[in-house]
Formats: structure tokens, sequence, C-alpha cells
């Protein structure tokens, strides 16, 4: 009745039903562990913004690495900008996309440790070469807020050459680098300065980290689910059709006259 299933062509055809059942299920899990790590990475973010503010040095120290659990913390510094040693940091971008730089500023602290702030973003200047105008750092001491981020690494981002740039332009943020170049001590990671908001928003404060998408992963999940539970219907069906056209072109057979020779 179903011998046709043991044919080259059905076989084939079963066999690769059998692979994407499990291929499906599989990539409904690889999404619904997506928007896992979205629900939790928004539920840290949103937890560490909303945290009452502490001291940059109870949270990081000179060669210490930025935990994921203090990502986004935020933390105060006091001391004095350095802008002798201010770089900007190319590629990046504002909060509504325009392409320019970062302007990072070391903030000596009372200790003669330093702090690195991102001041946040400006233009790049029209010669990419040149050093662009850079707003002024505030002067004397200061007391900043902002947001602890960990150092930038060319791993992380898939940056690989940095050789060959303009003076005092940088493709990442890594305080060891820059305590190379400062010739100070350079806590951890960097700030990325919240408060005092600039006169005329200039540099422009990077916007608060998005906490309440969780994307569409979800969803996504369950339509993979629903195509791997649609493979096998769709065997079925295509099985029963197959007998019935089988079937009917059998009775069409038995049902024929045998003509005469003339």
């Amino acid at each position: 009745m179903y011998r046709f299933l043991l044919t080259r062509q059905w076989v084939f055809l079963t066999l690769l039903f059998l692979v994407l059942i499990p291929a499906m299920v599989e990539l409904g899990f690889w999404q619904l562990h997506r928007h896992q790590h979205r629900v939790a990475q928004n539920e840290l973010v949103s937890a560490s913004v909303k945290a009452e503010p502490v001291p940059v040095t109870e949270l990081t120290s000179p060669g210490h690495t930025v935990p994921r659990s203090d990502y986004w913390r935020t933390v105060t510094a006091t001391g004095t900008f350095d802008t002798e040693h201010e770089v900007v940091i190319r590629r990046r971008t504002s909060n509504d996309d325009r392409a320019g730089v970062h302007v990072l500023t070391p903030l000596v602290l009372k200790d003669g440790r330093v702090v690195l702030v991102n001041r946040g973003w400006i233009p790049a200047a029209a010669d990419q070469r040149e050093y662009p105008a850079v707003p002024p750092a505030p002067k004397g001491e200061v007391t900043v807020t902002g947001r602890l981020k960990a150092d930038e690494t060319t791993k992380a981002s898939g940056i690989k050459d940095l050789r060959g740039l303009p003076p005092r332009q940088i493709m990442l943020i890594n305080s060891e680098q820059q305590a190379e170049r400062i010739g100070r001590p350079v806590l951890g990671g960097y700030l990325e300065l919240t408060a005092p908001e600039p006169a005329d928003n200039r540099p422009e404060v990077i916007a608060e980290p998005d906490h309440d998408s969780i994307g569409a992963h979800m969803a996504y999940a369950v339509q993979w689910w629903l195509f791997a539970a649609a493979v096998p219907v769709g065997w079925v069906v295509l099985v029963r059709r197959e007998k019935r056209d089988r079937d009917a072109q059998a009775r069409q057979a038995t049902t024929e006259p045998v003509g005469s020779a003339a």
C-alpha cells in the first residue's frame, strides 16, 4: 500500500524532513536563549542605572577588570580634568546616529590616580586626520557622575588594526593603554558622563542604554517551533496525496478497455 515510501525520492524526502525537525527546534531554543539574555541584560542595566551613586574608587582600581555585574553602575568622581592628555575616539555615533567622535578626558583624582571620562559626542573634523574642535572641559575641581563601563578590547570590538592613527585619536577606550600614555595609574574601565550636563549639550551626553525593549526573539522562537510541528503534518499530507494519486492511477488502469488490433 505504501511501498512508494521505499523509493529513492521518498526516502530522501523523509530524511530531509527528519533533519528539519530537530534543526528548527534548535533554532527555536537559540532564539529563546537570546530572549532570556536580553531580559537579563535589561534587568542588569535597569538595576544599575537606578542604584544609588557610589564613589568610582569603590568599584574599580588600576588594572581592575570591571565585571559584568558592575556594568552601567552609577558612580561619582571628584578631581580636575587633564585636558593636556585629552583624546577623541573615532567612529562613534550620536544619539540620533550621526557619525563623529567621543571625547575622552582624564580626570585626576585627589590621590593622583586617574579615571577616564567619556564626555560625549561631537562631530568629527572635516579632515579626519585633524583633531576636531573639542568643547573645553570644566576648569578647577569638579564632581562628575556617570555610568561605569568596562575597557574596550580588540577582541570584543572586532577592530584589529590600531596603528597609524593621527595624534590624540584612538579607536578604543582602554585604561592600560591610556595609563602608559599619561604616565599615571588609571582606574580600570571608564566613566560615561551623565552629570553635570555641559553647556549647550556640547559634547552631547550619551543617552541612557535601552533597557525596556526585548526585541522579537520570543516570537521568532515560537515561529521556529511551529515550523517544526508543521513538518510532520506536511509529510503526512504529502504521503496521503501521493497514495491517493497512485490509487487513482491504478483504478484508471484497471477500468480502461483493452483495444483490439485493427
